[in-house]
């Protein structure tokens, strides 16, 4: 059950507007999240800056790898769908890709290190231990990318809240629960 109706384009407040069109100009449709984020234009322009920052740490794969290891996590559907759908069509993961992810691993060894590091951020609610540390710091990330992956965390930690306190209507194909993969 839809806790936050989406706005209809006339009711989107005037201060979320320019940023609530250009996101619908860049996906093609208004995500049903993003017109019940525009609610708030404190909250919804600070999240899509913050989302622009942030689009210009690591790569993609890697983001949206975190994405869906966060959301996993975090047991955010709505997100789970919205970051299955980006890591095929705009990361190109494949399938595979996109499960192992979720489980909070890559194949590729450095993202692998990352993904393992934002579920650990999670799952410890950041007191994470010096050899969690180590560990990213060896597969070749910096402090500042390491600062960027804490970043990414707290940014889809964000969207899982609103979306799991707010239930929006799913506007993304479905993915199967966790335990079937």
């Amino acid at each position: 059950m839809t806790r936050a109706n989406a706005l209809k384009p006339e009711h989107v407040p005037a201060e979320s507007k320019q940023t609530l069109d250009a996101f619908t100009k860049n996906i093609g449709f208004t995500p049903n999240m993003m017109a019940a984020f525009a609610q708030s234009p404190i909250a919804f322009n600070a999240w899509a800056t913050l989302l622009g920052s942030l689009s210009k740490s690591l790569d993609v794969k890697t983001r949206d790898s975190i994405g869906l290891a966060v959301s996993e996590v975090n047991g955010c559907n709505y997100c789970l769908t919205v970051h299955s759908f980006t890591a095929e069509h705009m990361a190109k993961l494949p399938a595979e890709d996109i499960i192992l992810a979720r489980k909070g691993h890559a194949r590729d060894p450095k993202r692998d290190a990352a993904i393992q590091f934002a579920r650990k951020i999670i799952e410890t609610r950041g007191h994470v231990t010096d050899a969690d540390l180590q560990a990213v710091r060896d597969a070749g990330y910096t402090d500042a990318n390491i600062m960027e992956i804490v970043a990414l965390v707290a940014m889809y930690s964000l969207t899982n809240f609103f979306n799991n306190v707010f239930n929006p209507d799913k506007d993304f194909p479905a993915v199967a629960p966790a335990g079937s993969i």
